[in-house]
């Protein structure tokens, strides 16, 4: 099973374990003896958002991952999981290596990325849209949000969208092919797809 499907379930499972019980937003956990036999001393009960437990979850789990649907990172930080150091150096040379031999690669003025994210719990799926912008000499490119799905009144929104806008960076693709992966891009060129998300 993949990654993005064990979440999915899991969520489902955290949020309503039982037919009939009211569906939870927020998992609260305690030793039993403090159920039992509460006293003032008890630690406090931690809580957890059931969408951020689910992906702690997820992450333990030995999963088989598609690597054409993983991101370079994530591959890499599932080796370091697993304590291979060669795994995790492997998984960040080739992700990097997959990025400068592609035959569009480097980003030029002009280009637009677009970024796809797949729904997770209660989050909706939806994408960010990008320009890449001369930047102040020709060694350099700046990368622009220009545009999202997001409805404006979405929490905490400026934490959600923007976050691989760079200015004045050599190689501004290097972040959100390696972080977002390459299945979750899409790069147009002149008008015309040259890098569809999921595709080499």
């Amino acid at each position: 099973m993949r990654r993005p499907e064990a979440l999915k379930i899991i969520v489902r499972v955290l949020k309503q374990p039982a037919d009939g019980v009211p569906a939870a937003d927020l998992i609260y956990g305690r030793a039993l003896p403090d159920i039992e036999n509460p006293t003032p001393q008890a630690p406090r009960p931690w809580a957890m958002q059931v969408d951020a437990l689910a992906m702690r979850i997820v992450a333990q789990l030995p999963l088989d991952d598609d690597s054409e649907q993983t991101s370079p990172l994530a591959m890499a930080e599932d080796a370091k999981r697993r304590r291979d150091l060669a795994g995790e150096v492997g998984a960040l040379q080739d992700g990097y290596a997959r990025l400068t031999s592609a035959p569009w690669y480097p980003a030029r003025p002009g280009d637009l990325v677009h970024v796809h994210y797949e729904a997770i719990g209660q989050m909706g799926a939806f994408g960010e849209t990008y320009r890449i912008v001369a930047g102040s000499n020709d060694e350099f490119l700046n990368m622009q949000l220009l545009c999202h799905t997001l409805p404006e009144d979405t929490e905490f929104l400026d934490g959600m969208v923007g976050c691989f806008a760079v200015d004045d960076d050599p190689d501004p693709l290097t972040e959100v092919w390696m972080e977002a992966g390459p299945h979750r891009l899409t790069i147009v060129r002149d008008g015309r797809p040259v890098h569809i998300g999921g595709q080499t």
